[in-house]
């Protein structure tokens, strides 16, 4: 078995109980998230399309679940076609991710330098524009989106999702992984540093609709959270900070059909009783929404949460639903 396989099932086998159940979470429903794929219908007796995803497919011992560099070659060229599944290299997650930090510093290269073969990463401790609202405090809370995050590549760069080559947690390029190394270098002791690493993964977001990617997108997030500390602490993350950790992850990756912003296959026919002339009649008609009109889909709709104002709605609601937003800051209800 591949070295970083073996570490990833040890690492999903050891996390405290309650962190494992909150990653299998879903805040909508109320419920697990569900498999929402049948590619995995015959290998368990809980494992259909709408079934939902429970502990014994995934922790002590189970393999069922595995990164999509380690899935069979007919596995990953079928989930190519029919849901347009390619993972993106870790080189052009970097490039990508640079270009909004260019952004957001006014300079280039601040992380890292890209190279033809990848990038050379910066060893100098990051500093920060001087003007208001630039701070390393600020840069830690900007909220990102990564849209259709499969395992998250965007996000949380802990292997090369294309080789499956590990990177070591210098050389990192995702956005929690930027987030944390400012972190890790602006904070002295480890309950600082914890309420800062919180803040960072409160302010990464992204939906995905296969529920095994999700799973892997949310373990993704928790356990470079865990590998972040480790290098800075030399130990392991604290089991109530584990917990707390894959709460907001649970929040803020979620699993989403992103044409309809519900749960993927919660819409579903509607049977009514129509009273004629010539006697009763039973009718069945299609989900409103689905049905082609501009009404609402009957399915259960995906919520997201700001976890500085507090609140939570309906992804639908944001106002740049449908987009390539990151800021996908909320309002409405309290949460």
């Amino acid at each position: 078995m591949n070295e970083l396989l073996t570490r990833h099932l040890a690492r999903r086998d050891s996390l405290d109980k309650k962190a494992r159940e909150s990653l299998l979470k879903d805040h909508s429903s109320g419920r697990n998230i569900i498999w929402a794929t049948d590619d995995y219908r015959g290998k368990g007796s809980q494992a259909g399309f709408s079934d939902p995803i429970f502990m014994d497919a995934l922790y002590m011992g189970g393999q069922l679940i595995l990164p999509r560099v380690f899935k069979d070659t007919a596995q990953q060229s079928n989930r190519t076609r029919h849901k347009a599944e390619v993972f993106t290299p870790s080189w052009v997650c970097n490039r990508q991710n640079n270009l909004v930090d260019a952004a957001w510093f006014g300079r280039n290269d601040v992380f890292n330098r890209e190279t033809a073969a990848g990038w050379e990463t910066n060893p100098a401790i990051i500093t920060f524009p001087g003007q208001k609202g630039k701070s390393w405090q600020a840069y830690v809370d900007a909220p990102r989106m990564e849209i259709a995050c499969g395992e998250a590549p965007y996000l949380a760069s802990r292997y090369d999702t294309v080789t499956g080559q590990e990177i070591a947690v210098s050389r990192r390029v995702g956005i929690l992984d930027r987030k944390l190394r400012v972190v890790s270098e602006n904070t002295h002791e480890s309950d600082e540093w914890l309420t800062w690493a919180r803040r960072a993964l409160e302010a990464c977001y992204g939906y995905e609709w296969q529920g095994d990617s999700l799973i892997l997108a949310r373990e993704n997030l928790l356990f470079t959270a865990m590998d972040f500390y480790a290098e800075r602490f030399g130990s392991t993350l604290p089991a109530r900070a584990q917990q707390t950790f894959a709460h907001r992850i649970s929040w803020n990756l979620w699993q989403m059909d992103a044409l309809k912003g519900v749960i993927p296959g919660s819409c579903h026919e509607v049977t009514e009783t129509d009273v004629q002339l010539t006697g009763t009649a039973t009718i069945t008609r299609p989900c409103p929404g689905c049905g082609g009109k501009k009404l609402p889909h009957n399915g259960i709709y995906c919520l997201v949460r700001d976890w500085r104002a507090k609140v939570y709605q309906r992804y639908i609601d944001l106002p740049d639903a449908g987009k390539s937003s990151s800021n996908p800051r909320t309002g409405g209800k309290n949460g």
